[in-house]
């Protein structure tokens, strides 16, 4: 039977087909929703459909047709457990009409018990009776499956799937649509239908049995049913349908453009699922009113993209399954580059979710994250998100930033930005793809990053190479014996020279600061500050950039300004700190142009240079020449032209020249014993634009 709705401004109607036995609980699941809905509904129910008496199939038809036609839509109160009693119902699907499937499969035992017990049914199906009928209705039973014509089936296996089922189409305003697809599916499990004739000839002698065996064989089921339920999805199985769940990557505090947004998740969407098989892509999005979702749902169905296979859906997306009935095996995370629990959204609601077990398996696989890049997490199996919803993997993902107020800003360069957010997804549709062929990491990519040679050092000075002399450098002993310490690869960054395990100590710190307590003075996402700890002077802090790929001053470029003002601020800070615990000191900021270990610092350095660490020309001139850029003057560089200017490493072969007065001596012994006395003004150039910090009458002594 074929049915056109005439009046196609009232649209988005459904028709609702309850799947169930006897006592599964169909006429209470419409009645529940019916009560809350701001959607019409009407509930067609065979066994009254007849003036108040059971009626036949066709009168269900034709009532529904007539409910449609008034703009209601429609749920059928009837059993529909097979393929061809459901037939007519699912030929419905005309104009603007969708068929739903909500499937009751609670365990045999339970429904024949609620059959048995119940009185003032609607159908007289009550009793001993009941028994029988639900045990042969059982035997016939058939799944529906979407190639019926479903588009969409929800199955519930217990009354807590049944509770978000009803929450579910109660929430459905008169203009709302579901997602298409099956949901909450697990696999069959043959042995409990087999114990429904073992059940039956209890239940048979009912009236006469006690109610106390029915109750504790209700309880069992219910326990069965839940431990089922909660058990995490079989990676790999034959009836999974793999199935990825991800945010809107970059347009919440990142606030990527959504237009722009929209187009590349669709665009990336629409290029891989040929290649996955029958596996779907879910965007998720909290909010209803989601401009992404909206977005995103008409631009994938102007260009029919398989809406069973690519679809959206409002939800947490770590309560996926147990609160919207939708199984997925993989989520994505909007990480930060840190790969770390913090901050908010999507972020810190996974880690929350998945436990401790998360982070620790996510730093197996790697430290940090560059934007568009991905990597893959198989989940423990101990993490509460694979045990309640049957979450197997966790891949996080980076991508660009348009927002000025934080890190790595592109300066509303969408050129850069659409690149990265393009490369975003195809590293995570490409770790999923990963998963769904069954490999346990994300493919290898072509030109690995070159491994740091050990054994070569970047700096002559033997005194400063003695590894592990102090504690900041036993601080990371520990984690460079181990291989904690991250090299280049982690990056994906091509390392123009090794780094040599005593220069790596800065990054390790930088990178890991909860490990280093003992010599953090203060960090942040997004910096540490640590004393140096080879001082050049009576007040020498560093202040290292939290961020990957960042080893000196060549690699800064215009996306990092604002990590350098932050930097410069914290800078100024402690500047402030010292000079209130003594006046006397006068103090620069600056990089060295080359630096002697990995990992971007700034120096806060006092310009008395009374340090018993500073013992040769490298050491003065390295901040006290060229070399040393100061803050200021890097960060109107990096303004200007997107990069600061850096010094050869052959300004450090200089003359010794005193810092104020510029006078030449022939030794550093010489040299110490002049500064000490010298009140020379300094330096013109350094009297501009702040590159000296000190009390105003300190200047001019």
């Amino acid at each position: 039977m074929d049915v056109q709705i005439e009046d196609s401004e009232k649209a988005k109607q459904i028709v609702v087909l309850l799947i169930g036995p006897p006592g599964s609980g169909k006429s209470t699941f419409c009645d529940s929703v019916m009560r809350s809905s701001h959607r019409p509904w009407s509930r067609i129910c065979q066994d009254i459909i007849n003036n108040g008496k059971a009626g036949s199939k066709a009168q269900c038809l034709k009532m529904a047709i007539d409910s449609l036609k008034e703009g209601k839509s429609v749920f059928i109160d009837r059993c529909n457990l097979d393929r061809e009693q459901r037939s007519e119902f699912i030929k419905l699907s005309g104009l603007e009409v969708e068929v739903h499937a909500v499937v009751l499969e609670l365990p045999a035992q339970v429904c024949i018990s609620r059959s048995v017990k119940r009185t003032g049914h609607e159908g007289n199906l009550q009793g001993g009776r009941a028994a029988a009928v639900v045990n042969k209705m059982l035997q016939s039973k058939e799944l529906p499956k979407l190639n019926e014509g479903f588009s969409r089936i929800m199955f519930c296996y217990n009354d807590a799937d049944v509770e978000n089922a009803v929450n579910t189409y109660s929430m459905l305003g008169p203009m709302d649509k579901l997602p298409s697809g099956c949901f909450g599916q697990k696999n069959s499990d043959t042995k409990s239908q087999l114990g429904i004739m073992k059940f039956f000839k209890k239940v048979n002698t009912l009236p006469g049995s006690s109610s106390n065996e029915t109750t504790e064989a209700t309880r069992k089921a219910n326990e069965k049913t839940e431990n089922s339920r909660v058990s995490p999805t079989k990676h790999g199985s034959a009836d999974i349908v793999h199935t990825l769940a991800f945010p809107s990557i970059s347009t919440a505090d990142f606030q990527f453009d959504l237009e722009k947004a929209s187009d590349i998740i669709v665009e990336k969407a629409e290029e891989f699922l040929p290649k996955l098989g029958t596996a779907r892509l879910v965007l998720v999005d909290l909010s209803h009113g989601s401009k992404i979702l909206s977005a995103v749902k008409a631009k994938a169905s102007r260009k029919n993209i398989d809406s069973a296979r690519f679809f959206t859906f409002v939800g947490d997306i770590t309560k996926l399954h147990s609160e919207g009935g939708l199984q997925c095996n993989v989520i994505a995370n909007a990480a930060n580059w840190r790969l770390k629990p913090g901050g908010g959204g999507v972020n810190a609601a996974i880690f929350k979710a998945a436990g401790p077990d998360l982070e620790a398996a996510t730093r197996a696989r790697a430290n940090t994250l560059l934007p568009g890049k991905a990597v893959v997490v198989p989940l423990p199996s101990t993490s509460p998100l694979q045990n309640a919803e049957g979450i197997t993997h966790v891949i996080h993902v980076l991508g660009p930033n348009m927002n000025p107020n934080r890190p790595n800003y592109l300066n509303n360069d969408y050129t850069k930005g659409c690149k990265s957010l393009r490369e975003a997804y195809t590293s995570l549709f490409e770790g999923f793809l990963s998963i769904v062929q069954d490999q346990s990491k994300f493919p290898k990519r072509s030109n690995p990053a070159a491994v740091p040679d050990s054994s070569e050092n970047i700096e002559d000075d033997s005194e400063r190479n003695k590894k592990f002399k102090g504690p900041q450098d036993m601080a990371v002993a520990s984690n460079l014996e181990s291989g904690s310490v991250e090299d280049t690869r982690d990056s994906g960054k091509k390392m123009s020279k090794g780094w040599s395990s005593w220069a790596l100590a800065l990054h390790s710190i930088a990178m890991h600061p909860e490990k280093h307590e003992n010599v953090v003075l203060e960090s942040s996402d997004d910096i540490v500050v640590i004393n140096d700890q080879y001082p050049k002077a009576r007040k020498h802090l560093l202040v290292l950039a939290r961020q990957q790929s960042l080893d000196g001053l060549e690699d800064v470029r215009r996306e990092n300004l604002q990590l350098l003002q932050e930097m410069h601020s914290v800078g100024l800070k402690w500047v402030e700190k010292f000079q209130n615990e003594d006046s006397s000191l006068i103090f620069r900021l600056g990089y060295h142009s080359v630096p002697s270990m990995r990992q971007l610092h700034l120096h806060v350095i006092s310009q008395d240079f009374e340090s018993d660490n500073l013992k040769n020309k490298k050491h003065w001139n390295s901040f006290t020449s060229s070399f040393f850029r100061d803050s200021v003057d890097v960060l109107e560089e990096v303004k200007s032209q997107g990069k600061a200017n850096v010094e050869s490493e052959d300004v450090l072969k200089g003359e010794l020249r005193c810092n104020r007065c510029r006078s030449a001596h022939p030794n550093i012994p010489k040299l110490k014993t002049h500064v000490r006395s010298c009140r020379s003004q300094f330096p013109e150039h350094l009297l501009h634009n702040n590159l000296l910090l000190a009390r105003p009458e300190r200047l001019d002594e």
